[in-house]
């Protein structure tokens, strides 16, 4: 029997990679509900080769890819019930992913999960909502599935520490001043990756890494001072789990969002697969590993320490960074003031619970607010 899979995002770069990978396992896998926010034409196409039951386009409402399909924000939360889906890819960048996780949770869906904000904004919430549902969170990222594939069903009390990698960006070896300055052509080019725009620019200003410190808390159930990030240009070691013991596991391959999304579909297996390059040890050639440099980096603290801080304070930290990324994409704010506006924001904010989707929901907007007001 085929499993049913839901791509939320389908035609962003999670989207198409994960259609990438089922194109290999056809006879494993089936697609049955695909949505996009804005790309009809692709979304469209998608639709015709994969003949999902459910569409649903954002942006754009009934009528814009087929009849009788979805339209709006509501068509996230539809896809991700959908009652044929057993896994949901959540590949929607953004605050918009969370109703949507919470909705598949509730409805006991395992969710393979590239959308940090989720547990960002709401971890406790999440968490608490798949034990509640009996739903499953596997994580994309190539970050937290590297953890997950170290730690093989290892219990927490077993982790000493954990360490993600950074590539560094395009601004890794810029001085401070310059980096303030770059425009948002130097900021989108990633010397590894290929992301979407506001991804690309979180990697930048290694805002992207602040929310893996937040979501790798929530994942694995470790304390902030259990988790570190080093600069690995390179970005072949995604992640290091470091044991009681002093032992260090590692999970290396070339930069390939496809293996971290097939093992999330398949996890606690693994499936002989012939798409993504195979790791050569020899053409990896040197590793090297760098701290990470504050002085570069400040929006990364001030992402640790909204995680420290608890409660709503991530949600707030999110919200002011997407705000600052969409103004920086504009052209309205330079790229150093990315980290200005989340200061700023962060400093007037009061962090309270958030064990509800209302009060996580009113400190996003809240959140938003105050980084158009620094915005303008």
């Amino acid at each position: 029997m085929t499993i049913g899979i839901a791509i939320l995002g389908s035609t962003g770069s999670i989207g198409q990679s994960t259609l990438g990978v089922l194109a290999r396992h056809r006879e494993r896998f089936r697609v049955v509900a695909l949505t996009a926010y804005r790309n009809a034409e692709l979304l469209r196409a998608q639709a015709d080769e994969w003949r999902p039951a459910y569409v649903g386009l954002v942006n754009g409402g009934k009528g814009e890819v087929g009849r009788g399909k979805g339209g709006g924000t509501a068509c996230l939360v539809e896809a991700a019930t959908h009652p044929e889906a057993g896994i949901v890819v959540n590949g929607i960048v953004g605050a918009a992913g969370l109703e949507a996780t919470l909705a598949a949770l509730r409805a006991g869906k395992r969710v393979a999960l590239a959308n940090k904000e989720t547990l960002v904004m709401a971890g406790e919430l999440v968490t608490r909502t798949a034990r509640e549902g009996q739903g499953e969170i596997v994580p994309v990222d190539s970050e937290h599935s590297a953890v997950l594939q170290c730690l093989a069903g290892r219990p927490a009390t077993d982790v000493s520490r954990l360490v993600l990698t950074a590539s560094g960006g395009p601004f890794r070896t810029w001085d401070p001043g310059r980096i303030a300055q770059a425009t948002v052509e130097q900021a989108l080019r990633h010397p590894t990756w290929s992301m979407g725009r506001k991804i690309t620019v979180d990697s930048a200003t290694l805002v992207n890494k602040a929310l893996e410190v937040i979501e790798a808390h929530f994942l694995f159930d470790l304390a902030y001072d259990q988790v570190d990030v080093v600069v690995h240009p390179q970005s072949v070691i995604h992640a290091l789990v470091e044991l009681v013991d002093g032992s260090v596991l590692a999970q290396l391959g070339f930069p390939n969002m496809e293996l971290p999304i097939l093992y999330a579909l398949t996890h606690p297996e693994r499936v002989a697969d012939t798409g993504p390059k195979r790791f050569d040890a020899v053409a990896a050639g040197s590793l090297t590993f760098e701290a990470v440099s504050m002085e570069r980096f400040p929006a990364y603290s001030l992402g640790r320490a909204a995680g420290v801080a608890g409660g709503t304070a991530p949600a707030v930290f999110n919200a002011a960074n997407e705000i600052a990324v969409q103004a920086f994409l504009e052209g309205r704010i330079e790229f150093g003031r990315i980290a200005e506006v989340i200061d700023r924001v962060l400093a007037e904010h009061t962090p309270s619970a958030a064990t509800t989707l209302e009060a996580v929901l009113e400190a996003d907007a809240a959140g938003r607010r105050v980084a158009w007001e620094a915005v303008c």
